[in-house]
Formats: structure tokens, C-alpha cells, sequence
């Protein structure tokens, strides 16, 4: 069985991550980067202090020193890891799953999270137990440090906001409560605060920031008339923006606006995004004489297509954003603040920011499929589709089957986790997305029966 998926380690604490895999994955990550110093942080979940004390203990069993930030947002972690000097850092965190998970996310000293080579590596030690325990003598020391500050002064010396800004911060009751404030508030911004009390258990909302779960925080930036409104995920590495109108802003479309004024002042240059955003991130991006690189979804690899390309931005349409100029960790207080500065030079509201951004329609839908079928109907509608479009634009094999054509796109992708073949729509027109979605359900149905 595949422990890693495309955010580390994660699952319902005490079924599929328990203490005594923390433990095995310190062990294991200490053998195969031979690491010597190693940064360890937390999310505010429940079950984060246990599995930090066995994946702790795995480390100090393999010889390795770690550094104990207590709770932090995953791209402190990522950043102290290099600015530590550390040979690996990872985070206990589920990022937005419900409070029942938990989870194990291992970066680099260069801040990008393990890519599949190291994950495979990683799972064939522990498969193997190839662990190498220290002598009694060089056993690991722990320390419990707050280096935060260190990212609080590195956002302070490269942002500066001229105007005094309304924010409201949502935290969620998560990892970015104590932070993300402080940071508004070093920059001048006049912050209120929701939810920014650590717990666990998240009951104030969900940790994923969506429309439905940030409908609290909409009221209040309206009825408060703020500048703009930030909601947090679990570990702070998505953020969620509402404009001044108390409207939640698509993630799309604030992506694509983002993307294209980076371009801008950069004279071009590459963004990567994953294979699930819209095209209306080419659109915006090639305005501006900028091109667009699709990745599988998961952050780490759009981390990885962003330092191969040596990319000026990057990020997937969930609000996961990453910053190449300060670390390859999504950041969603970083890109709260970048926004504003943003804002500040082109003298718009966050709603006059997006409108330029054009709309198009997304069409989503699940077909069952038994799960030893799905990725062999995946390949099979690929060859499919082509022969349906036989004047497609593009075709990529990247993460599914995603098939561009002259009125929209089609993604075709084996769900990771559930019986389904998910697919995505986008057209120029919803009667063109509804006339792709179509076909491709007919495809998808047809060859599963074939599979059956």
C-alpha cells in the first residue's frame, strides 16, 4: 500500500496514521537524506502533539538533532527548514481535511516537499525496515525553539503597503491564528480577527476555505466595509479571498489576475498551474506575453515544474499559491500580502482586479468506476477523445487525460482515493462545455462497461 499521495503522508489518526508510522517515517527520512538537523511543526489538530513526540523519537533514534517549532503554518516550516540550516523539516498537518485526520509532509533544505522519488524512498525503507539506528552515544537531541520571527522579518523587509488597509483574517481556528495578524498589523493593516484561537477540533468552521464555510467572514467584511477579507486553511498554506463587497472571489479568477500582473512586471516569463485550473489563466497569462505550464495536481509538483522552469509565479486553483522569490512552499499568508501590494499598484479594489479576468463555464461530473478499472477506462477514453476531436489543439497525459480544443477543454482523471472516474469541463459557452461534458460522459460510460 502507497503511504505518500500528492501532500505527504495523510489519513484518519489512529487507522492510517498512527504513532508508530510517525515514528518509521523519522526513521526512514533520517536514513535516506543521512540528516544530521531536523525541523519538526505542527498544525493545531488534536492528535499533533502525539505524533510528534514518535516522529521526534524516530529521528533521535537515527542520530538526528530536531528542532521543535510547536504550531506553525506549513510554510514557516518550509522556510525555517532552509533558514535553519536543516537537512529536512516536516509538518503534522491534514492541511484542510476535517479534524479526524492527520498527517506527515516532508520538505528539503531547499523548501520544496519530497516529489515522488524521495516519497518512493522513503516507503521502501520503511517496507524493508531498513532503518539505521544510532549507537547509544550519538542518539538525537531535542530543542523547542521559536524561530517565527525569522519570517515574520523576511515578509516585513521585501513588502510595503502605503495605505492603512481594513483586513479580516479568518484563521479557522487553525495554524496561522497568531501569525497572520501579527503580520497584518507589522505592515499597518487595521485587522480584525475570527476564529483566531487554536483548536483543534476546527468547530467554528470547516478548515477548507470555500464560499459556504467563509459566508461568516463575508458578512463581516461587508458590514465592517473592509479593503479585503483572507480565510486560512488549516495550515495556512491556501488562503481564500473576499472582495470589499463581501463577495467571495472565484480562485480562479483571482489566480489568473495575480499570474498575469507578475508576468507584467517581469516582461513574461513561465507560470505553472495544475491540470484542473481554467484557461482563463493562459488567457491572462498570455496577454501578457507569459507562458502557461500544466502539472498533475499537488503542489509539490508545481514546486518542481516552477524551479525546473525557473518559473516567476505559480499555484493551483485551491488557493495554494507559491512565491519562487522567497521559498516553493504554497503560502497563504504571504499571498495575502503580496495581493495587497499588488492592489496598491494598480490602484484597484480586489472585485475591479478580477473583472478583467474572462468567465467561463466548469462542468463536473463522477462516473462509477471499480477502482482496479479506472486508470486502465482513463487510458482507454484518451484514445477515444482524440479520434472524437480529431482537431484537438493539445493533448497531456500529465495527470489523466486532458484533451484541449478550439471552444474549451476536457480532463479526464482515475479519482485517488474513491471508485470514480472524475471528469472536468470548461467551454467558451455553457452550450459548448455542456456539448464536451456530453461526449465525454458517453466515452467514459461506454468503456467502462467494456472494463466491466
Amino acid at each position: 500500500m502507497k503511504l505518500f499521495g500528492s501532500s505527504g503522508v495523510r489519513g484518519v489518526v489512529n487507522v492510517e496514521v498512527t504513532p508508530v508510522l510517525a515514528a518509521q517515517v523519522g526513521l526512514a527520512v533520517a536514513a535516506l537524506s543521512k540528516a544530521k538537523r531536523v525541523v519538526v511543526g505542527r498544525d493545531t489538530r488534536v492528535s499533533g502533539p502525539m505524533l510528534e513526540d514518535a516522529l521526534v523519537a524516530g529521528f533521535l533514534a537515527a542520530g538526528a538533532d530536531v528542532l521543535c517549532l510547536g504550531v506553525v503554518p506549513t510554510p514557516v516550516l518550509a522556510f525555517l527548514t532552509r533558514e535553519l540550516g536543516a537537512d529536512a523539516g516536516v509538518m503534522i498537518t491534514a492541511s484542510h481535511n476535517p479534524p479526524q485526520y492527520n498527517g506527515l509532509k516532508v520538505f528539503n533544505g531547499d523548501t520544496i516537499a519530497y516529489g515522488e522519488k524521495e516519497q518512493d524512498g522513503v516507503e521502501e525503507i520503511i517496507s524493508k525496515k531498513r532503518f539505521a539506528l544510532a549507537e547509544w552515544r550519538e542518539i538525537g537531541e531535542t530543542t523547542c525553539v521559536d524561530e517565527s520571527f525569522r519570517y515574520v522579518d523576511a515578509i516585513a523587509k521585501k513588502v510595503r503597503l502605503e495605505r492603512e488597509w481594513r483586513v479580516v483574517a479568518d484563521s479557522g481556528c487553525g495554524a496561522t491564528h497568531a501569525l497572520a495578524p501579527a503580520i497584518f498589523r507589522k505592515l499597518g493593516c487595521r485587522t480584525t480577527t475570527l476564529n483566531a484561537q487554536a483548536d483543534g477540533l476546527f468547530p467554528a468552521r470547516s478548515s477548507e476555505p470555500t464560499a459556504e464555510s467563509l459566508a461568516g467572514l463575508a458578512g463581516v467584511v461587508g458590514r465592517l466595509g473592509a479593503g479585503l477579507g483572507v480565510g486560512f486553511d488549516g495550515d495556512g498554506d491556501r488562503v481564500a479571498f473576499v472582495d470589499e463587497e463581501g463577495v467571495f472571489v472565484d480562485f480562479d479568477l483571482v489566480l489568473a489576475a495575480y499570474a498575469s500582473h507578475v508576468v507584467g512586471v517581469a516582461g513574461g516569463g513561465v507560470v505553472v498551474t495544475n491540470v484542473e485550473a481554467s484557461m482563463c489563466v493562459e488567457k491572462m497569462v498570455e496577454a501578457q506575453g507569459g507562458k502557461v505550464i500544466r502539472t498533475k495536481v499537488g503542489d509539490v509538483y508545481v514546486s518542481e515544474a516552477m524551479k525546473k522552469h525557473k518559473a516567476v509565479f505559480g499555484g493551483e486553483p485551491c488557493g495554494a499559491w507559491i512565491h519562487p522569490r522567497f521559498h516553493y512552499c504554497p503560502d497563504g499568508i504571504l499571498s495575502s500580502v503580496l495581493l495587497l501590494e499588488v492592489l496598491e499598484a494598480e490602484g484597484k479594489s480586489l472585485s475591479e482586479f478580477v473583472a478583467g479576468v474572462p468567465v467561463f463555464p466548469t462542468l463536473r461530473e463522477n462516473v462509477t468506476c471499480k477502482n482496479e478499472a479506472k486508470h486502465k477506462v482513463v487510458k482507454a477514453v484518451g484514445a477515444k477523445l482524440k479520434q472524437a476531436y480529431p482537431n484537438y489543439r493539445d493533448f497531456s497525459e500529465t495527470d489523466g487525460i486532458r484533451l484541449a480544443l478550439h471552444d474549451g477543454w476536457i480532463l479526464v482523471r482515475a479519482s485517488g482515493t474513491e471508485p470514480f472516474v472524475r471528469l472536468t469541463v470548461e467551454g467558451e459557452s455553457l452550450n459548448a462545455a455542456r456539448a464536451i461534458l456530453g461526449k465525454g460522459l458517453k466515452l467514459v460510460r461506454e468503456v467502462t462497461e467494456e472494463c466491466s
